[in-house]
């Protein structure tokens, strides 16, 4: 995950973009969006560059307006990787923001959603946030789950998934590339007790469903594709 890819076409972090509101929530900073009162709740777990990229806080805005209450954690605790800094490149930062650790910090997330009312949670993850919700779906701590383009999930993570999970993959992914999401696809397929939806997404590299460009046709419409596709999923799974 030191490559290029990873971290290509960084965002423009913004506190302040998105619809909804950025509050405390199971001990974690989080941008929070959709009906406070709803019983269905989905977590999204970022990629490197946080909770505060537009981006994502769209997808967020997307699945709160489909009925959803939608949290995504700062699990980087305001320090999400900064390209522009030398003195932590990226493998010193990963080092000092495990997944491991933020899957942990994951937890008291999904039992306040709980204490409040939610009856269900699903659990999205874009690169590094993918390997978070690979950890709540081996827990059955969430109902579903979905990876956009993951990044650290491995084929004996996905033979451990106890929850539907859909994985929408990138043609030219180095992280995760197709030979590998078509091993994910074997094992989910041959485990009666799960459900699974698999799809690569031809034309597209990894981080393309959350940096996209704007003035890329192409990219703008396979990202609102995954976006969908991620959207049904819950709609499917988180009821």
């Amino acid at each position: 995950m030191s490559g290029p890819q990873c971290c290509a076409n960084p965002p423009s972090l913004s506190p302040n973009s998105g619809v909804g509101s950025v509050i405390e929530f199971g001990g974690l900073k989080s941008y929070v969006s959709g009906p406070s009162d709803s019983k269905l709740a989905v977590l999204l777990a970022a990629d490197v560059y946080g909770y505060e990229a537009p981006n994502l806080r769209k997808i967020a805005d997307k699945i709160a307006a489909a009925g959803f209450y939608v949290v995504v954690p700062d699990f980087f605790y305001g320090d999400p990787f900064d390209p522009a800094n030398p003195d932590k490149p990226l493998l010193v930062w990963k080092a000092l923001h495990e997944p491991a650790k933020a899957f942990e910090d994951a937890k008291p997330v999904i039992e306040a959603l709980r204490s409040k009312g939610i009856s269900a949670v699903g659990a999205a993850g874009v690169c590094y946030g993918a390997k978070v919700v690979v950890e709540l779906a081996k827990s059955k701590l969430i109902e579903a789950g979905v990876f956009l383009h993951p990044s650290f999930v491995t084929l004996d993570d996905i033979k451990e998934v106890k929850a539907p999970l859909a994985i929408l993959g990138a043609e030219m992914d180095q992280y995760t590339p197709p030979e590998l999401v078509k091993q994910f696809d074997e094992i989910l397929s041959s485990n009666s007790e799960v459900e699974s939806f698999v799809k690569i997404f031809p034309g597209v590299a990894h981080g393309w469903a959350v940096r996209y460009k704007f003035d890329d046709e192409m990219a703008v419409k396979s990202a609102e594709e995954a976006h969908q596709d991620a959207l049904n999923w819950f709609i499917k799974f988180v009821k």
